[in-house]
């Protein structure tokens, strides 16, 4: 099997420009986000399994609500279960890990579907998928019906978004980072959902998982004017949650969860592009429903 770059691009959250550095005869506390505590959302922590193989954690209530298996990949052990393609790791470690990945998820999921990220707010949908590990070009979001396709998204910061439809219907998986966000990725992802299932945005469930919080996110007034469309002369801490977490109640959507969960501040758990200063690897988030 070939080695397709799942990771594509910098694909986190931390991509974003930093705050301008300020005079230090003129430093000054930064902003809080306009939208911190703006939303109410229930918390929903993943839970880590203990799995020697592919250290993951999962969320119990999607399996038991939706029938689906959400979660995602995490550090874990013995110098990390990094998945990022792009890294200076010998190529046939980064391999290893992810036959190890693919075959854990397997017999309930012979169809793994990614893509090579580029902070966009492309959103596909994926339907008769073969067997195999499947790598698109420039897509953050995917979308799908079909049983043991399992969706995946690269993270390390940024946030995955998981969505499902009621009774059964559709799931998609979002790639979120602020310029995704910005150019209405949440929007697009709900929009195709809804009209796949055939339900309202009220009808979704919407989940936030493991990505960094608004706390260790520090950015600059041009990110500021992206996600909130008011400006600044100075940094402003930006939580990536809260914001997507306005934008699904602006859509309809009355159930929101959200992890407590931050990569920078556990990065004995997690890897975090801002918190190494771009040194970190990646995780792979998962949603799909499994084979019976």
């Amino acid at each position: 099997m070939s080695a397709p770059d799942a990771s594509g691009p910098v694909t986190d959250a931390s991509s974003a420009p930093p705050a301008r550095s300020q005079p230090a005869t003129r430093a000054t506390a930064p902003l809080r986000s306009r939208e911190d505590d703006a939303v109410a959302t229930r918390p929903l922590a993943e839970a880590f399994l203990s799995d020697p193989m592919v250290p993951r954690a999962e969320l119990q209530e999607w399996r038991e609500r939706f029938g689906l298996v959400a979660g995602l990949t995490v550090r874990g052990g013995n110098g990390g279960f990094s998945l990022g393609l792009v890294t200076e790791e010998p190529v046939g470690r980064v391999m290893g890990r992810w036959r190890a990945f693919l075959h854990s998820v397997r017999p309930a999921f012979p169809a793994v579907q990614m893509a090579r990220q580029a902070h966009t707010a492309t959103v596909v949908w994926h339907d008769g998928v073969a067997p195999g590990w499947h790598v698109m070009d420039d897509v953050d979001g995917h979308a799908a019906a079909q049983p043991g396709l399992l969706l995946g998204v690269t993270i390390a910061d940024c946030v995955p978004v998981y969505l499902a439809a009621p009774g059964g219907g559709p799931f998609a998986l979002l790639h979120a980072g602020w310029r995704g966000i910005a150019a209405g990725i949440l929007e697009r992802g709900v929009g195709l959902l809804a009209s796949r299932a055939g339900v309202a945005a009220a009808d979704l469930a919407v989940h936030l998982g493991v990505a960094i919080c608004g706390a260790c996110y520090e950015v600059g007034p041009e990110v500021v004017l992206a996600i909130e469309g008011r400006r600044t002369r100075r940094p402003a801490l930006l939580d990536l949650r809260d914001a997507l977490a306005a934008r699904a109640v602006r859509l309809g959507i009355r159930d929101v969860s959200r992890s407590p969960h931050c990569t920078a501040c556990s990065r004995d758990r997690f890897f975090s592009h801002r918190g190494s200063s771009g040194r970190d690897g990646r995780m792979v988030a998962y949603l799909g429903r499994p084979l019976a």
